[in-house]
């Protein structure tokens, strides 16, 4: 197995918070962060946004029988996977069917790329609300938020929000070339520990990967299948399968929460699991989406900002943290990352991928764009600023 190395010299956590000499302006301090921690991302030159809404790709909706412009109003929250010598993003894409976001109908679109940053896209969506077994998960709200990895056999496997307007429940799909895939409905549904919960609102699936080579593959902790979940706080579950999970319970019988929002930072209101977790020789690294309360944030952030944080835990104990951030490592601060359909600004990190030595993160940008920054680890630099 390749490990995560080199990332930046070690340092003390309470480095995490310090601010070093010197500053971009006179309130942008730079920092760095500890060994375990991967970055910093940087933003190429001239490239972001990446993908953006297209109107005048059309979709023959198989719901309503009618032509719609499936990605007309925004395109945001992509998944990511190396397949040959090409990175494949899936994206969300919405419609203008609705007033605002979650009144209008989400698909799953495709764009490939040679070197990470510059996409051709498909012209129709490769996953969409259908006439199958799972429209009572997804009509009319659709199908969102998409986190992909390859499985060590060339699958491909999809943790995605089912929405129906009613209650987000993650479903589960594989596919063998990313075009077609097998939806096998929600992962809760056949749960033994806890069957009520899969008719609760529920999102937002990290499965455990780790690098084979410079292949990056979907790997097992303790014999099992693990994924973190969650974004009130990030949860586990483990499967056999791909297909049917179980939750990790506490001593209670209750949802077991390893991290939860703190007040006073920068995911005191949310702390929502990001792109698949990735084995690294400190542990295993999960990168989520931490959301600033309004009331009771770091005021040093927009109240409500969507900023990127790290959570390191135990290999063996993977319920275990050892490490967490107290400040983000990507935070809105390009004209894209702010002004959208979410004007709070946000950095919602969900596809991460290793390709030409390099780590290429890609996140949506205020809920209407989709971006892209990139980690060298034999270049390392410092991680966003802080304000």
């Amino acid at each position: 197995m390749r490990h995560i190395t080199n990332l930046l010299k070690p340092l003390s956590l309470l480095a995490l918070v310090m601010t070093l000499f010197g500053c971009r302006s006179q309130h942008d301090q730079i920092h760095v962060a500890p060994d375990w921690v991967m970055g910093g991302f940087v933003r190429p030159a001239g490239i972001n946004p990446i993908i953006e809404p297209d109107s005048s790709t059309t979709f023959l909706d198989p719901m309503s029988g009618r032509a719609v412009r499936w990605e007309e109003n925004d395109t945001f929250n992509p998944a990511a996977v190396v397949k040959g010598d090409s990175v494949y993003v899936l994206y969300r894409a919405e419609d203008k069917t609705g007033v605002k976001i979650g009144h209008r109908t989400s698909r799953i679109g495709l764009a490939a790329s040679g070197d990470g940053t510059n996409f051709t896209r498909r012209n129709t969506p490769i996953f969409f609300p259908a006439e199958d077994s799972q429209k009572e998960f997804e009509w009319p709200g659709g199908t969102e938020d998409p986190r992909v990895a390859e499985l060590p056999d060339g699958r491909y496997v999809m943790f995605y929000t089912q929405w129906n307007r009613k209650v987000p429940r993650l479903g589960v799909a594989i596919s063998e070339d990313l075009k077609n895939w097998v939806k096998y409905g929600p992962i809760f549904g056949k749960s033994k520990s806890l069957p009520s919960l899969v008719d609760k609102s529920h999102k937002s699936a990290s499965i455990v990967t780790e690098l084979v080579g410079d292949k990056q593959v979907v790997a097992k902790v303790n014999g099992k299948y693990w994924i973190y979940w969650g974004e009130h706080g990030v949860y586990g579950a483990t499967s056999d399968n791909l297909i049917d999970w179980e939750p990790v319970l506490d001593e209670n019988g209750e949802l077991k929460a390893f991290i939860s929002p703190r007040e006073g930072y920068f995911d005191s209101s949310l702390t929502e699991c990001g792109p698949p977790a990735v084995k690294t020789d400190k542990g295993i690294l999960l990168l989520y989406n931490g959301k600033n309360h309004p009331e009771k944030g770091d005021k040093r952030f927009n109240r409500g900002t969507y900023s990127a944080g790290q959570v390191l835990f135990d290999a063996n104990d993977p319920t275990k943290v050892l490490e967490r951030m107290d400040v983000p490592f990507l935070r809105p601060m390009e004209a894209f990352e702010k002004s959208g359909q979410y004007v709070d600004g946000t950095v919602f990190i969900e596809g991460l991928v290793y390709f030409q030595k390099k780590w290429f993160l890609y996140y949506g940008c205020a809920d209407s764009k989709v971006g892209v920054a990139i980690y060298d680890p034999a270049n390392p630099t410092n991680l966003d600023p802080l304000p």
